[in-house]
């Protein structure tokens, strides 16, 4: 009993520091939930994807707090001055933006987006602070203004022609593209090689320097890749945005009324018949029907009138052309007068021996 006493006395609370994780541990972790939601074959959309993103924003997240409470990048120093243990963790605000553009939720798609871009460009900025690699920090796409986009009426019927700086622009940015794609291809290649020494826990400086500063230079085409696309996804979503406020601006028709049931009758006679008999339906000749839906303009025949009108004006002309050609043609009027005369010297049916025996 004592020593049950004497043991329950010497037990000490678990220290809540040892069970939360460093630094390093976060960043580590936040990157392998990265890579498996990357490489997984599960639907993006699944719960289980989904969970394991928001822990892996969470942990990334945290450790970022860390990285800023603990100061360990200065815009004063140069490259060569941060240690090789801290160049990891420059990839955070990549990873954390390649994270959240991994969720799916349509209602906040913009902002998702939004949010995104801008831990990529914070991540471009740093980079290009540290001269780890050569490229342009992306801006908000901004229009020639010598070029014209569309009609002045604001009809989108006709398109403009690209002016000479869009082509040249578009021509600079696929070469960009084509770049960009030939050095991530080597820098993956030159990573592959590094990786087995590095997961091999080999404790060189040099080796792990390169393998960081590598990853860094790769994330560099993938950050400028995803605001590229970020850019485009953006200018969709805001002309939807655009669309929808604008269909519910449009007045919406009035609902038409349903129209009471009646008896159509042939005349007024059969009017006054079957009035008396079913005093709760009105009655309604053909005519009155007719006049009524005229003045409606719901008749079938009220909508095709007009071309009607043009069709029976054209067949006119034409049977007047055609009158006037056979006038001015002797041999046809020589030939219609003997068809006359003919018929007027024979009776009808003359010369028909058909079943006559």
């Amino acid at each position: 009993m004592a020593e049950c006493e004497n043991n329950h006395d010497n037990r000490q609370p678990p220290n809540l520091d040892t069970q939360r994780p460093n630094l390093s541990e976060l960043l580590d972790r936040g990157w392998k939930i990265f890579e498996e939601v990357d490489s997984t074959n599960l639907p993006l959309g699944s719960s289980s994807i989904q969970v394991g993103v928001k822990r892996g924003i969470g942990m990334l997240e945290e450790a970022s707090i860390m990285v800023a409470q603990l100061d360990l990048f200065s815009r004063n120093e140069e490259l060569e001055e941060v240690a090789t243990a801290e160049l990891k963790y420059l990839l955070l605000p990549a990873l954390l933006g390649a994270l959240t553009m991994k969720q799916t939720s349509r209602d906040k798609r913009l902002q998702i987006v939004q949010t995104a871009r801008a831990y990529f460009m914070d991540f471009l900025k740093r980079c290009k602070e540290y001269n780890i690699s050569h490229f342009k920090i992306p801006t908000s796409a901004e229009k020639d203004p010598s070029c014209v986009d569309a009609p002045e009426d604001g009809s989108t019927a006709a398109k403009s022609v690209p002016c000479p700086s869009d082509l040249v622009a578009m021509a600079a940015q696929r070469q960009s593209k084509i770049e960009r794609y030939r050095q991530k291809k080597e820098l993956e290649t030159r990573l592959s090689h590094l990786r087995p020494a590095v997961d091999s826990g080999l404790d060189d400086d040099d080796v792990n320097r390169d393998f960081y500063l590598l990853n860094i230079q790769r994330w560099v085409t993938v950050c400028l890749e995803e605001i590229e696309s970020i850019d485009q996804e953006v200018e969709i979503l805001n002309k939807m945005d655009v669309l929808k406020h604008s269909a519910a601006k449009q007045p919406t028709q009035p609902d038409r009324h349903p129209m009471k049931p009646f008896i159509l009758t042939k005349n007024a006679l059969q009017a006054q018949v079957f009035g008396p008999g079913y005093p709760s339906l009105p009655t309604m000749t053909v005519d009155d029907w007719y006049e009524q839906h005229r003045k409606h303009g719901v008749l079938p025949d009220q909508a095709i009138s007009k071309r009607d009108d043009d069709a029976n004006a054209t067949e006119r002309e034409e049977e007047e052309k055609e009158k006037k050609a056979e006038q001015d043609d002797e041999e046809s009027l020589l030939k219609a007068r003997n068809w006359d005369e003919w018929r007027d010297a024979h009776r009808r049916g003359y010369g028909n021996r058909h079943n006559m025996g």
